[in-house]
């Protein structure tokens, strides 16, 4: 996973920002991001496409139509390679240079729509889908192939690397948060009634080596990874009423410093929390950020973050 070191976010304030650029690229809602090694964002959409943007002008430099239905998650491996999955069940490998592109693999192992891809720190991938399984990859000089897979109930939860021999997942519609060795391949450990939101958003974060953030509707959940216990339930909404019954979900999660997080919300909300040691202190947001519900939030460098929304909107922040 890429980390971007940048000390312009220490005094970062979501509050006192205004966005920077807005793109309206994309013509349908955005469902993933990542940045690339070369600083350049990439964005994937319900519009089946994927688009790389120039860092100076935030328009496109690269356009990428090669799923048939939405792009659901995507990620930079370690390898320096794109790596994309789809409802179309398909993920695909690319090389990118500069303003081209070539596919390098695609391969067909979910039978159903792909949720989320991880690189674990082993470098090997792992996917989710809503078929109801997890597959695990390994890498040879011919490509990527299946390593092995975990069957699971009906499933459509993001998935996170919690240590270097353990992954989490969430279980749908249980409200299961399960904890899997995958060295040992078994389920270790689970957490019952946690409500995470939708398996395109990251809605799990490490927020330390010790703690896993769940967020879901109304509240952000926070999780002892070695004790696989919940510590605290943080409620940000308050409970629903029958005058205002939405769920309030929050989509997505985003470390910007060893002690900064950024939440983004269905009702237009950006977020941000310190951490204090095993609890979060709201600190800063900003209404109405957006004009429809805030899917994405990502940390891009330059102490400049992103965030994409249900009517595919970029903003630059």
């Amino acid at each position: 996973m890429q980390e971007i070191s940048d000390n312009n976010y220490n005094n970062f304030n979501i509050e006192l920002k205004e966005p920077k650029h807005i793109t309206t690229f994309h013509n349908s809602f955005i469902t993933c991001a990542t940045v690339l090694n070369d600083s350049r964002l990439a964005t994937g959409s319900d519009d089946n496409s994927i688009i790389i943007y120039n860092n100076k002008t935030f328009k496109p430099d690269l356009i990428i139509r090669e799923h048939m239905d939405m792009v659901t998650s995507l990620i930079q491996l370690s390898s320096g390679i794109l790596c994309s999955g789809s409802k179309d069940k398909k993920i695909k490998f690319y090389n990118i240079n500069g303003n081209t592109y070539n596919i390098l693999q695609t391969i067909l192992f979910h039978t159903d729509g792909v949720g989320k891809i991880i690189e674990l720190s082993n470098h090997k991938l792992v996917s989710s889908s809503k078929d109801g399984s997890i597959i695990f990859y390994f890498k040879d000089n011919s490509g990527y192939k299946k390593d092995f897979n975990i069957k699971i109930n009906p499933y459509n939860g993001p998935i996170i690397q919690t240590k270097s021999n353990e992954i989490c997942y969430y279980e749908v519609p249980n409200k299961v948060l399960n904890f899997f060795n995958f060295q040992e391949r078994k389920n270790i450990a689970k957490i019952n009634d946690i409500s995470v939101t939708n398996y395109i958003f990251d809605s799990l974060l490490m927020m330390s080596k010790d703690l896993l953030l769940a967020a879901g509707a109304q509240n952000l959940t926070i999780i002892n990874v070695n004790s696989h216990s919940i510590i605290r339930i943080i409620e940000v909404y308050g409970p629903r009423t029958q005058f205002d019954p939405s769920e309030n979900s929050i989509n997505a999660l985003c470390l910007l410093t060893e002690n900064i997080i950024l939440s983004v919300d269905d009702k237009y909300k950006i977020i941000q929390w310190k951490i204090e040691g095993d609890n979060l202190c709201l600190t800063s947001k900003k209404e109405n950020a957006h004009e429809s519900s805030i899917q994405i939030v990502k940390k891009i460098g330059n102490g400049l973050i992103m965030t994409g929304d249900l009517k595919g909107v970029v903003k630059i922040w």
